[in-house]
């Protein structure tokens, strides 16, 4: 079963590391989630180490289509946000569980 991971559990596992205070930690969280964004809005690259980069990207206006009904749109031009996860990143991922 899949489940989210939310930001409420985040702060709750740091703070169960920590125990530092969780209206801190909100805060913190936040200001770094807000430094990521403001640089990506301003087109920089956000590369954090040993996890991995964050870059926009600007995809062209061009024309679509709908499978089921085959009627054809164009799509908006729009800038789109790009992961690269870091070759440690992946290492982690793909490690036998059973090892």
């Amino acid at each position: 079963m899949r489940t989210n991971l939310t930001k409420k559990e985040i702060v709750n596992s740091i703070y169960m590391k920590l125990g530092l205070s969780k209206r801190i930690l909100d805060i913190v969280l936040e200001d770094i989630l807000n430094i990521i964004f403001e640089n990506l809005k301003k087109n920089k690259k956000v590369k954090i180490s040993n996890f991995g980069t964050f870059e926009v990207r600007h995809k062209r206006q061009r024309s679509g289509r709908n499978p089921k009904t085959k009627e054809t749109k164009i799509i908006s031009a729009r800038n789109v946000v790009l992961f690269k996860p870091s070759k440690e990143f992946k290492k982690f991922i793909n490690i036998n569980n059973d090892q």
